[in-house]
């Protein structure tokens, strides 16, 4: 799971340097337009609907990772 997250990630942000430790923090290209495009991406991935607050949530790559694991039954 946490490498299809990052490649959607790469893609989503072009920016190939994306890794497990990426994070809004430490990547100038993860702003809020991004965070939108990516919560899209991810919900067409993964099959899954995000809430807002879950959306809100993804700051990292593991915070995502976590979101999904906690939504998979």
């Amino acid at each position: 799971m946490e490498e299809k997250v990052i490649s959607i990630l790469r893609v989503v942000l072009d920016d190939e340097l994306v890794d497990a430790d990426t994070s809004q923090g430490n990547c100038d290209k993860w702003d809020s337009m991004a965070q939108l495009n990516l919560a899209v991406e991810i919900e067409a991935a993964f099959n899954v609907s995000l809430e807002p607050e879950q959306i809100a949530e993804m700051r990292s790559v593991q915070d995502i990772v976590r979101i999904l694991s906690g939504m998979k039954k």
